[in-house]
């Protein structure tokens, strides 16, 4: 019987993508290399960014000899190499296993028991991370920069109207306003910016004025 936990991490980028996506999958697997997954963490966070609270609150919450587990590497990261370096520090020094689904080479950290084969897969197992991190920061640099350059070529054909209108939410800080909440409770109750509200709320004001 194993004396180690599993911890499924599952994130997604925005609110409006699914977190949980990948829930069937990571069952799916533990099942069949006779994992028990003690607990999901799920966030909708971008993988850019090291600060995410789940994530830490799983590496809070983990003892060494657990596994971490995950869909695809780029679930964990794709962060620059300063911030990709401070994460996995923190995975090795708690002792950590990160065993995913796109890395072969770690899904016998699911079933290894003595200590020379575990040191001789961590060896193998850290240049693969390091390769798909690198991987996934690449990809998603690509990614950012053909964004900007798509919109840059919208804004000379004159067909770049920006960011949709969220309606919905628009309309309801706009009640919330108009109830007189205040920002942080606005931002609380919708998990918007300050930003945003403050554009609502310079149009209730120029509306209240038109009329």
């Amino acid at each position: 019987m194993s004396t180690f936990r599993t911890y499924a991490y599952l994130r997604a980028s925005t609110k409006e993508q699914d977190a949980g996506r990948a829930r069937d999958s990571l069952i799916r697997f533990a099942s069949e290399h006779k994992l028990v997954i003690s607990a999901f963490f799920a966030e909708n966070e971008s993988g850019a960014k090291l600060q995410r609270p789940e994530l830490f609150r799983l590496l809070e919450i983990a003892q060494k000899g657990d596994v971490v587990l995950v869909e695809q590497i780029d679930r964990i990261s794709r962060l620059k190499d300063d911030d990709w370096y401070s994460l996995k520090s923190i995975i090795k020094a708690k002792g950590l296993r990160v065993v995913s689904l796109d890395l072969p080479t770690s899904h016998q950290f699911a079933v290894v028991s003595d200590e020379f084969t575990g040191r001789m897969l961590s060896a193998i197992n850290d240049l693969m991370l390091d390769m798909l991190a690198a991987i996934a920061r690449k990809d998603y640099e690509d990614r950012r920069r053909r964004q900007k350059e798509g919109i840059v070529k919208a804004k000379s054909e004159g067909r770049y109207l920006g960011r949709p209108t969220d309606i919905e939410l628009q309309q309801k800080i706009e009640g919330l306003l108009s109830d007189k909440k205040s920002y942080d409770y606005i931002q609380h109750i919708l998990s918007c910016s300050r930003t945003t509200i403050s554009k609502v709320s310079k149009k209730l004001k120029q509306k209240s004025f038109d009329t």
